[in-house]
C-alpha cells in the first residue's frame, strides 16, 4: 500500500473527540459500570458547577436524567455571554486556566464540555448573566443555531445534552449510580444542595456521613474528623480485615489514590506513633481502617486523563504534617477515640503475631507456590510493575478465576496473553464466612488465590486492575460466585470497594439461521431474536466449556460484558454475609421455605 502525502490528515479537534474518544472519557460503555462513558459526560457538566459553588457562586445544582438525556442547571455566575459557544465547542478555551476566576478547579480544563458536546447527538447550552442570555444548539459537536436576548432568570448556567447513541450503543443510565456520584459532590461540598430528578441531595458533615453511609454504626469508636480550607479527613476502625479508603482531589474520585492518599496514611501511622509512643508497623495500625480523605490544590497533576490517581508530589509534605498534628490533636481532647483505637490496634498486633506463626510454619510451601502457582496461566503485564513501554497494557490487565480444566483450557487458548491471566479453581471454594484470616494459609487454593494476586500485604502490590470471577451460568456456578465474593468481602474488602473485582457475562443463548447469528445474553433477548430470525435453530450454552473457542474469543475481547461488584453500605453487606453464608442454617431454611416460588405447571 502506498504512503505518501495522501495519507497525511488532519482533524478538527472535536472530530479527534469522536474519532479517539477514550482518550479524552477513558472507557465508553453501555451504563451498566459506573465508570462508562455517559457517566463521566454527567460529571464533566456537574463539575463546572461545583466550581462555581467552590468559587461561592450558587448554593444550587438541578440535575435532570429523563429518556436518555441530561439537564444540569446551576446558579452561578454564568458562561460569559461572548463566549458561550466557545467554551463548549473550541478546545484549550476555559477560565480555568486563571486562578483567580479558579483556584481549586474540578473539571477539565478547556475540555471536558468540548467532549461533551462533541459526543452527544444534541447539545444545547444557556447562559444567564445579568438580565441577558445566549444558547446555542449543537448537533455531534457542530453549531446549528445560535439565540440570544433578555431574561428574568437569575444568572447561572443550563447545558443539556443526549450522548451520541452511535458512540455509546445500547446505554442506559442507572440511577443508583448516578445518585451515589451526586452524594459524593454533595459529602464534599457542604452547603450545596443537589436536586436530583425532584430528589434532594445535602451533606451538612461533609466526609463524616460519607463514612456514616459506608459503615453504619459499625465503628469501633466515633470518627475522627477534621477539616480545614485544603484538607479533610474522616476515619475510624472496624472489626473487619483489610482497608477502605475513598479519596479526591478537587472533588475528584481518585479511585486509584496516589500522592496525597499516601501521605495521609503517611500521617495517620506517624500521628498514632507519636501519640501512643509505639512503633507500630503499618498493618497493625491500618488493618480495619475506613477512611475518606479529599484535598483542594491549584493545579493538580494527574496519571491519567481520566483523572484516577494523583501524581504531584509537593503535597506529600504539609499533608502528612496536618494530619499527623490533627490525629494526635483529636485523640488527647476525646478519650473514647484514643481508648477505641489503642484496642482495636493492639488486637490488630495480637492477630497478626498470630498470622506470623501460621506464615512461618507455611514457609516451605510460599516459596514453592511464589514460584510457581499450578493452576494460573499468567500474562505478561501486570499492574503492580509493567515498564512504562507497556504501561497502557498492564492498565487493561485481568485475571479470570474460572471453574474447573475444560473452562480454564478454553480461555487459555485464547486470551491475549499480553493482559489476559487464568486461574482455575479446583471445585467450589471454602466458604470462609465467620473464620479468622489465619485459614488463608491453610486452604492451599485460598492461599494460591492471594499470592497470585499479590494481595497478602493489601492492594497496593495487585498484580492486576481487574478480578473477574468467570463461572457457569448455572446453580453450582452461581454458587461459587458467592463464595469467591463472600471470600474478597472478608479478607481482602478493597478488592471490592476499590472497583476491581467483576463477574463476567457470557450469553445464554446462540440464535441463528443460516444468514445470521445473534448472541442473547437472558431469555427476553432469545425471544427478540427469534422473532427477527426465521427458521431460526436455538444453542442454550450450559457452561463456558460449551462455548467453541472461536465464538468465546469475542466475548472476552471486543464483546467483553462485566458487570461490576459494588456495595454502597460495608455495613449491609457483612449482616447479608452473615445470614446467607454463617452458621444459621435453621432460619436460612425457613426464609427459603417462605419465599419459594412456585414454579411448576
Amino acid at each position: 500500500m502506498a504512503y505518501d502525502e495522501k495519507n497525511i490528515k488532519s482533524l478538527s479537534s472535536l472530530e479527534h473527540i469522536r474519532l479517539r474518544p477514550g482518550m479524552y472519557i477513558g472507557r465508553l460503555g453501555n451504563g451498566s459500570h459506573p465508570d462508562d462513558g455517559i457517566y463521566i459526560l454527567l460529571k464533566e457538566v456537574v463539575d463546572n458547577s461545583i466550581d462555581e459553588f467552590i468559587m461561592k457562586h450558587g448554593s444550587k445544582i438541578e440535575v435532570t436524567v429523563l429518556n436518555g438525556s441530561v439537564t444540569v442547571r446551576d446558579y452561578g455566575r454564568g458562561i460569559p455571554l461572548g463566549k458561550v459557544v466557545e467554551c463548549v465547542s473550541v478546545i484549550n478555551t476555559g477560565a480555568k486556566y486563571d486562578n483567580e476566576a479558579f483556584q481549586f478547579s474540578v473539571g477539565l480544563n478547556g475540555v471536558g464540555t468540548k467532549a461533551v458536546n462533541a459526543l452527544s447527538s444534541e447539545f444545547y447550552v444557556k447562559s444567564f448573566r445579568e438580565g441577558k442570555f445566549v444558547e446555542a444548539w449543537f448537533v455531534k459537536g457542530k453549531l446549528k443555531k445560535k439565540n440570544e436576548g433578555t431574561t428574568a432568570e437569575p444568572d447561572g448556567t443550563l447545558v443539556s445534552f443526549t450522548p451520541d447513541p452511535s458512540i455509546f450503543v445500547d446505554y442506559q443510565f442507572n440511577d443508583e449510580f448516578i445518585t451515589d456520584r451526586l452524594w459524593s459532590y454533595a459529602y464534599l461540598n457542604t452547603g450545596l444542595t443537589i436536586e436530583y430528578n425532584k430528589k434532594i441531595l445535602r451533606s451538612r458533615s461533609g466526609l463524616l456521613d460519607l463514612l456514616s453511609k459506608v459503615i453504619g454504626d459499625d465503628g469501633l469508636y466515633p470518627a475522627i474528623h477534621f477539616r480545614n480550607e485544603h484538607l479533610e479527613f474522616a476515619f475510624t476502625h472496624t472489626s473487619g480485615y483489610g482497608e477502605n479508603y475513598f479519596s479526591y482531589v478537587n472533588g475528584q474520585n481518585t479511585a486509584d489514590g496516589g500522592t496525597h492518599l499516601a501521605a495521609f496514611k503517611e500521617g495517620v501511622l506517624k500521628g498514632i506513633n507519636e501519640f501512643y509512643r509505639k512503633s507500630w508497623q503499618a498493618p497493625e495500625i491500618r488493618d480495619g481502617i475506613v477512611a475518606a480523605v479529599a484535598i483542594k490544590m491549584q493545579n493538580p497533576v494527574f496519571e491519567s486523563q481520566t483523572k484516577n490517581k494523583l501524581g504531584s508530589t509537593e503535597v506529600r509534605a504539609w499533608i502528612v504534617t496536618e494530619v499527623k498534628e490533627a490525629v494526635m490533636d483529636a485523640l488527647m481532647k476525646d478519650k473514647a477515640k484514643a481508648q477505641g483505637l489503642q484496642e482495636k490496634v493492639s488486637t490488630n498486633e495480637k492477630v497478626h503475631k498470630e498470622e506470623q506463626e501460621v506464615r512461618n510454619n507455611s514457609k516451605e510451601r510460599a516459596k514453592k507456590t511464589a514460584v510457581h502457582i499450578p493452576k494460573l496461566r499468567d500474562c505478561r503485564y501486570h499492574i503492580n510493575n509493567a515498564p512504562a513501554a507497556h504501561r497502557k497494557e498492564a492498565e487493561e490487565s485481568m485475571i479470570f478465576l474460572t471453574e474447573g480444566d475444560s473452562a480454564a483450557g478454553t480461555l487459555s487458548n485464547i486470551r491475549d496473553a499480553n493482559t489476559q491471566a487464568v486461574f482455575a479453581l479446583r471445585g467450589k471454594p471454602f466458604n470462609v464466612q465467620g473464620y479468622k484470616r489465619t485459614e488463608l494459609y491453610k486452604h492451599e487454593e485460598l492461599y494460591n488465590i492471594m499470592v497470585a494476586l499479590g494481595i497478602e500485604n493489601g492492594i497496593d502490590d495487585i498484580r492486576y486492575s481487574k478480578v473477574v470471577i468467570a463461572t457457569d451460568a448455572d446453580t453450582d456456578g452461581f454458587h461459587i460466585r458467592i463464595l469467591l465474593m463472600t471470600f474478597f468481602l472478608t479478607y481482602f474488602e478493597e478488592v471490592v470497594t476499590s472497583g476491581k473485582l467483576f463477574i463476567l457475562e457470557t450469553p445464554l443463548f446462540r440464535v441463528r439461521n443460516k444468514a445470521v447469528t445473534e448472541y442473547c445474553y437472558t431469555e427476553a433477548e432469545r425471544d427478540e431474536a427469534m422473532k427477527r430470525i426465521k427458521g431460526a435453530e436455538v444453542t442454550r450454552f450450559k457452561g463456558l466449556g460449551e462455548i467453541s473457542p472461536k465464538e468465546f474469543r469475542r466475548f472476552i475481547s471486543e464483546d467483553i460484558k462485566l458487570l461490576p461488584v459494588t456495595i454502597t453500605s460495608i455495613k449491609d453487606i457483612r449482616n447479608k454475609m452473615e445470614f446467607y453464608m454463617g452458621d444459621n442454617t435453621p432460619q436460612r431454611k425457613e426464609f427459603i421455605m417462605e419465599n419459594l416460588l412456585n414454579v411448576t405447571g
